[in-house]
């Protein structure tokens, strides 16, 4: 940009020396001018450095965007794979392992299944959807007293781990 405006300063300067005759004009004019163009060339210089400065700015704004919106497509991806996971109709399988002959059983999630027959022992195994650890101790709303046992527990009770086992020490 300065260059452009320096090339338009011969011109310019050669138009004035055609058109004043005065020489004291001319003198005058020759002096001034330089020094006023030297001010604004300075000061064109620095809107230019500015603005190279403003430029980079908005390129790392545009970069970190991108980035951004590269982050935010990826998570999107990642809950659509999440929802389509929790939601998913065929649903999936869920594998147990019989309290009493520890035998592996694999069964269809369905909360409102609340007890499976085990198919190497046939015992009925209770089934908790909760998910909530604390319920693996309560039993028709009533708690286990792990400390006074029922008379002839043998431990085989899926939601105890058996009435020999010292509570303190699992804690």
């Amino acid at each position: 940009m300065a260059k452009e405006i320096k090339e338009e300063y011969k011109i310019f300067m050669k138009d004035v020396e055609k058109n004043i005759k005065n020489k004291e004009d001319l003198n005058y004019l020759k002096k001034r001018i330089p020094e006023f163009m030297d001010k604004v060339i300075h000061e064109l210089d620095n809107i230019e450095i500015k603005m190279g400065k403003k430029e980079k700015e908005i390129q790392e704004v545009f970069d970190r965007q991108n980035t951004m919106e590269k982050r935010f497509q990826r998570m999107e991806r990642i809950v659509d794979n999440l929802e389509r996971d929790i939601y998913a109709e065929d649903g999936f399988d869920f594998e147990i392992i019989c309290p009493y002959c520890n035998s592996s059983v694999i069964i269809d999630v369905d909360e409102n299944k609340t007890e499976v027959k085990c198919p190497e022992c046939s015992n009925l195994i209770e089934l908790d959807w909760s998910g909530d650890p604390e319920m693996d101790w309560v039993y028709e709303d009533e708690e286990w007293d792990l400390e006074n046992p029922v008379a002839g527990c043998n431990g085989s009770c899926s939601q105890c781990p058996g009435c020999d086992t010292d509570i303190d020490d699992d804690m």
